[in-house]
């Protein structure tokens, strides 16, 4: 047993007091802080001239009610009368003085009609905003041709009342499942890059030994079930511990800017709303996905001899983790479908897909257990085989990049 805590405190530290384990946890935590002030510093770089507009108002009696409509809007295009010829201003758009011009028309039914030239088609949100308020005047002025008051405009262009109302007692309404999306959508990229990248992280670390001939002593002194836990605890800890930091810093940067995001990453993801057992489950069905890729990626990575192979050798299990991600993905949309219901148990797909399922539905409690059950099955099952796998995996040296190695690992075990 002292063994085992020998190579799980070697491999816990050995991650944390590595290059690159720590510049990759500094850069995640800095990429969330200039998440969070992405706005702020956008602006710092951001100058008033980027989004002025000249207008060529041809019909001499549209400006006015563009640039009331743009204020309306709580736009920040500023719009300025075009007092020069169309050479000179299309001269101040290509020296950047300018974002565009805009000339406004009109067409052969007396409604406006506009041209708007600039450096490039790419500033969609300039031209999105300049539409719509060009086409609140088209409205305003069609309903007058035909005698229609606002109250009539405003009836006609009024959506139709929709509702919604689910048979099942106690099923989500629309905006609790519109929060749940989000919310989950968030967790789900987070199982699936840290499942993905500790996982990958495992097989390196076992691949590397191998490669370095210290395997061979450590099998030795320790059986290979509990070298190979040791060193899947150790890392998921190194893991743990990375996700902490960056969950720290996430938390403490968000809520010191909650107030300038409410309305905004808070209300459009969901986190106000956030709940105690959805926090739980996806922390259970990510330390469960990881036991499970990473039993599997030591298993492939003790069957290669040289870093270089490792990659290639866990490439369908890094294909088996993109598969339930987009499961997950399509589930967003239908939930209950049968196809992502049956998923859901297979226990490969089943850390995203019963995950998802679970932030998005009001599932009965047996259905997450059953999923439990058949990861932690599968991660016994998996383990049990990995061992026998592992201790004539990691005596095999040469060109390993091919399933059939299992076999040969097995059989070497076997004559042990």
């Amino acid at each position: 047993m002292n063994n085992f805590f020998l190579i799980l405190g070697h491999s816990y530290l050995s991650k944390l007091k590595a290059k690159s384990f720590i510049i990759s946890t500094v850069i995640i935590a800095a990429a969330l802080v200039l998440l969070a002030n992405f706005d702020s510093l956008i602006s710092n770089f951001t100058g008033d001239e980027e989004s002025r507009v000249a207008v060529q108002d041809e019909t001499g009696r549209l400006y006015e009610p563009l640039v009331q409509q743009l204020e309306i809007m709580n736009s920040d295009i500023q719009l300025q009368r075009a007092s020069q010829s169309t050479e000179e201003i299309e001269k101040r758009i290509e020296s950047k003085e300018l974002k565009g011009l805009l000339v406004v028309t009109e067409g052969g039914d007396g409604l406006p009609k506009a041209l708007y030239k600039s450096n490039s088609l790419s500033e969609s949100g300039i031209t999105g905003e300049l539409q719509i308020a060009l086409q609140n005047i088209k409205s305003s002025q069609a309903a007058s041709k035909l005698e229609l008051s606002g109250e009539e405009l405003a009836l006609l262009s009024s959506p139709v009342e929709f509702e919604k109302e689910a048979l099942v007692e106690g099923a989500k309404s629309e905006e609790e499942l519109s929060q749940a999306r989000g919310i989950v959508y968030v967790l789900l990229f987070f199982i699936y890059f840290s499942v993905i990248a500790y996982a990958n992280m495992t097989a390196m670390e076992v691949a590397t030994e191998k490669s370095s001939r210290v395997m061979e002593i450590l099998i030795s002194s320790v059986s290979p079930v509990k070298q190979m836990f040791a060193k899947i605890i150790g890392i998921g800890l190194a893991g743990l511990t990375q996700l902490a930091v960056i969950l720290g810093v996430g938390y403490f940067t968000l809520i010191s800017k909650k107030d300038e995001l409410v309305g905004g990453f808070f209300e459009g993801f969901g986190f106000e709303s956030l709940s105690i057992s959805v926090i739980i489950y996806a922390v259970v069905f990510f330390l469960l996905g990881y036991f499970l890729y990473a039993t599997l990626a030591a298993l492939l990575g003790s069957l290669v001899s040289r870093i270089e192979d490792v990659q290639q050798m866990i490439m369908p299990m890094t294909f088996l983790i993109m598969i339930g991600f987009f499961i997950s993905m399509f589930g967003l949309g239908n939930p209950e479908s049968g196809f992502v219901t049956i998923t859901s148990y297979i226990p490969f797909f089943t850390p995203m897909v019963m995950f998802l399922r679970v932030g998005m539905l009001d599932l009965p409690m047996y259905e997450p257990i059953i999923g439990i059950m058949v990861l932690l099955v599968t991660i016994i099952l998996l383990g049990v085989f990995g061992a026998r796998v592992y201790r004539g995996g990691v005596l095999l040296y040469g060109k390993s990049n091919s399933y059939k190695d299992i076999k040969k690992a097995i059989d070497l075990t076997s004559k042990k």
